[in-house]
């Protein structure tokens, strides 16, 4: 299953992007994996937000905040179109809940890892790609 984790520097979100950011990314990670749109999922799809200290992060250049997505998605979860995508409007949702415009979007990285096939697992089994094929093919969107 889909995993995302934000992780800024202190005070670098608004108010309202604080609140939404994390259901928001899981949502456009969800949508970008394909993964039906119910309960079930989901609940499956966990965000992790990740507030560092102060002055734990800098660059060479300067103190301006910057961002990093992790996301973590079973290998073959993904197309190259799709991580496109999932790049694309995880920057513009993280740009969003900073208060930031599209001219910031290189302070927003975002890594996609892919879980080798045998390597995850939850409730005490390992979780294979096929498997959450299937259960999505039997899972019906709801609103």
């Amino acid at each position: 299953m889909p995993m995302i984790r934000l992780t800024v520097p202190p005070g670098s979100l608004t108010q309202e992007g604080r609140k939404t950011v994390q259901r928001d990314l899981a949502t456009v990670l969800l949508r970008w994996e394909g993964a039906p749109d119910t309960a079930f999922f989901r609940a499956q799809a966990w965000s992790y937000l990740v507030e560092l200290p102060e002055g734990a992060q800098t660059t060479a250049e300067d103190e301006e905040p910057r961002f990093l997505v992790d996301v973590t998605v079973p290998q073959g979860a993904l197309s190259e179109r799709r991580k496109a995508g999932l790049v694309e409007d995880a920057t513009k949702t993280v740009l969003g809940a900073a208060g930031l415009s599209q001219d910031d979007a290189l302070r927003v990285w975002v890594l996609v890892h892919e879980q080798a096939e045998g390597t995850w697992g939850a409730g005490g089994s390992v979780i294979r790609y096929a498997d959450l094929v299937a259960l999505a093919k039997g899972q019906h969107a709801d609103a």
